[in-house]
């Protein structure tokens, strides 16, 4: 599939992605984590290639 996440030049050169994941909060509840996953492979099966995981 084909990436449909637009990206953003850095003054280095460097493109980022404007869109991304974040992952706070995830992970703190195991009966949670099978859509978790989910969320995540969804993301980047989407393009995503930004997963942000600072709380």
């Amino acid at each position: 599939m084909a990436s449909t996440i637009r990206t953003t030049t850095l003054p280095s050169g460097e493109a980022l992605p404007v869109l991304g994941q974040g992952t706070w909060k995830m992970g703190e509840d195991s009966r949670r984590r099978a859509d978790e996953v989910k969320a995540l492979r969804l993301g980047l099966d989407l393009g995503m290639t930004l997963i942000d995981t600072a709380e």
